[in-house]
C-alpha cells in the first residue's frame, strides 16, 4: 500500500480510492499524439473516501460537472505530453481542491445598524424628497 497523500495536517487521501487511466489526448502534436496515451484521467471515488462528512459535503459542489452520478470526481489532465507530468497535474489539482473543501466558511455574525448610521439614512432620504418636491411644478404658477 503507498503511502497516504497529505492534503491538510488533519486530512490524508487514501491512494486505493484513486485509479489513474491514461488515454489518447485531443488536439495538435503530430504524430505523437495519434501513437502515445499521455493525457491522465484520473477517478476520485468520493463516496468511498475517508473524509469527514462536512469536507464531502463542500467538495460536491466544488467538483460541479467532474463529479458523476455514482460519486465518483473525474479530473482530466492533457497538458503535458508525458505521463507523469499529466498525473501530478491531476493530483494536484485534486488535492487542490479537496484542500478548498478542508476550509470551514466563518459564520457570518448578524449585526443592527448604528443609531447614526439610521439618521444619516434618513437624512439622504429627506435631501432627496427635498429634490424631488422642488421638480414638482405648480401649475399657473411662473
Amino acid at each position: 500500500m503507498a503511502d497516504p497523500i497529505a492534503v491538510t495536517p488533519s486530512i490524508a487521501l487514501n491512494p486505493d480510492d484513486i485509479t489513474c487511466t491514461f488515454v489518447r489526448a485531443s488536439g495538435p502534436g503530430g504524430q505523437n499524439v495519434n501513437k502515445v496515451s499521455t493525457a491522465c484521467e484520473l477517478r476520485f471515488d468520493l463516496a468511498a473516501a475517508a473524509l469527514p462528512p462536512d469536507v464531502k459535503a463542500r467538495l460536491v459542489p466544488l467538483a460541479g460537472s467532474r463529479l458523476t452520478k455514482d460519486g465518483v470526481i473525474v479530473i482530466q489532465a492533457d497538458r503535458f505530453r508525458s505521463q507523469d507530468m499529466n498525473r501530478e497535474d491531476a493530483l494536484s489539482r485534486l488535492v487542490e481542491m479537496v484542500a478548498k473543501a478542508a476550509i470551514r466558511p466563518k459564520r457570518r455574525i448578524a449585526t443592527k445598524p448604528t443609531r447614526a448610521s439610521k439618521e444619516r439614512r434618513l437624512e439622504g432620504k429627506q435631501k432627496r424628497s427635498g429634490v424631488k418636491k422642488m421638480r414638482q411644478g405648480k401649475p399657473g404658477v411662473e
